[in-house]
């Protein structure tokens, strides 16, 4: 219900990295090779269901009242009618989880031949998680809430994230003889495990989640400090391929960014998702890369570039001070600084522009959208190029609003 994040929005559908928290999961079971979701949703569920609208692989279950999470998955029994595989359960704002994790606890679940299986992990700070009871031979036994949990129960450090894999028959069987005798009075799924072993089923839990993965999101704190763990992980993949990150610590990438070998981002850069980077090109410092930017081989944009829907070919320069706006430019062209698109009407309707191949555009050329620069073409400084006077192919064009550069010396000549 968002309550202690204080929001309108569904805990699950705020971004971290410019993803929805939901949407990670989604793409860890993805990763996983799960065919198919169900998702349990509740309160605020209209605006989750509208998030995921094209989504084909989902489908969606409503809990009402939420009574817990045992009870989300006695909510859901007539959506596994028919179905006698395995089960994954996953708690939605797990947005640390990754595909490796979810297709380690399919893996052991079906290769111990187990009723169910859990990933847990071993914090040194186990904070509010379930505990993992085990028998001194280390099996387990149940799974005790920390509300629940004696004293010397509260003191274990291996922990329940909710990352669960069931038989689904075995399951079934004993799902519905979870009760709510317990503080928050819910049904709680973790009974489920206590309820198998005492039926003689075999259960199994591996220490396999890293640390980070079980943080979860309750708080706008919580949201900041899951950021930026995702935030180091994707950086981190990005280097491991080939990616100079100068100052990770001031850099932001979101999840979903394409960057090629060789490329290099410099300090306090951000860069937004959807976006392509090309090989050997260089970003910032200070560069703002939002939706819809490529940079194809070998381009630059540097300190203090803005772009969004914009495409800059191989090689093209635009070293400073720019924003660069709903705009295609051709390879090997050169941006000066100032340079502005103004790709807005006075509706707000946007409007693209085009710049050619081997252009080069002044210092504070204002392009005012739509426009064109043709190939090999140029614009003096503090040009403004409009829709009723486009650049042809190598020309120069100079002024406000930019004419031929002849033209204008001509009138010059005569008012002498």
């Amino acid at each position: 219900m968002s309550t202690r994040m204080k929001s309108a929005r569904p805990k699950v559908l705020h971004e971290v990295c410019g993803k929805a928290i939901l949407s990670y999961l989604l793409d860890a079971c993805r990763g996983a090779g799960i065919p198919e979701q169900i998702v349990i949703v509740g309160a605020m569920r209209d605006q989750v269901m509208a998030a995921y609208a094209d989504a084909k692989d989902l489908a969606w279950v409503v809990q009402e009242p939420q009574r817990g999470t045992g009870h989300a998955v006695m909510v859901a029994q007539d959506a596994l009618a028919g179905f006698e595989g395995d089960l994954v359960v996953l708690v939605g704002d797990a947005a640390m989880i990754r595909p490796e994790t979810v297709r380690t606890l399919l893996e052991t679940h079906r290769r111990e031949g187990a009723a169910a299986t859990l990933i847990t992990a071993i914090l040194d700070d186990p904070k509010w998680f379930g505990r993992i009871v085990r028998d001194a031979a280390g099996n387990v036994l149940r799974i005790v809430e920390a509300k629940d949990a004696a004293p010397e129960e509260q003191a274990i450090r291996e922990v329940n994230p909710s990352y669960y894999a069931f038989r689904w028959p075995a399951l079934r069987q004993v799902i519905g003889r979870i009760t709510d005798h317990n503080v928050k009075k819910e049904y709680y799924l973790t009974d489920a495990v206590g309820l198998l072993v005492e039926a003689g089923e075999k259960v199994v839990a591996i220490p396999a989640a890293e640390p980070e993965e079980v943080e979860a999101v309750n708080s706008r704190e919580d949201l900041a400090h899951v950021t930026s763990l995702m935030r180091r992980r994707i950086l981190k993949a990005h280097m491991a391929a080939g990616v100079t990150i100068v100052d990770p610590a001031t850099t932001s990438i979101d999840a979903g960014v394409l960057i090629g070998q060789d490329t290099v981002i410099e300090p306090c850069t951000v860069i937004r998702a959807p976006a392509e980077i090309g090989r050997n090109c260089r970003v910032g410092p200070l560069a703002h890369l939002r939706p819809g930017t490529v940079l194809d081989d070998g381009a630059e944009a540097g300190a203090f570039v803005e772009t969004k829907n914009a495409r800059l070919g191989a090689d093209v320069c635009a070293r400073h001070l720019a924003y660069l706006g709903d705009i295609e430019i051709g390879p090997r062209t050169n941006i000066g600084g100032g340079t502005i698109t103004a790709n807005s009407d006075r509706t707000g309707k946007k409007h693209r522009s085009k710049i050619g191949a081997g252009a080069s555009i002044g210092a504070g050329t204002v392009l005012v959208a739509p426009t064109e620069v043709g190939d090999g073409a140029q614009t003096g400084a503090g040009s403004v190029v409009t829709k009723a006077h486009p650049v042809p192919p190598g020309e120069t064009y100079a002024g406000v609003p930019a004419k031929p550069l002849k033209a204008a010396r001509k009138r010059k000549g005569a008012s002498r």
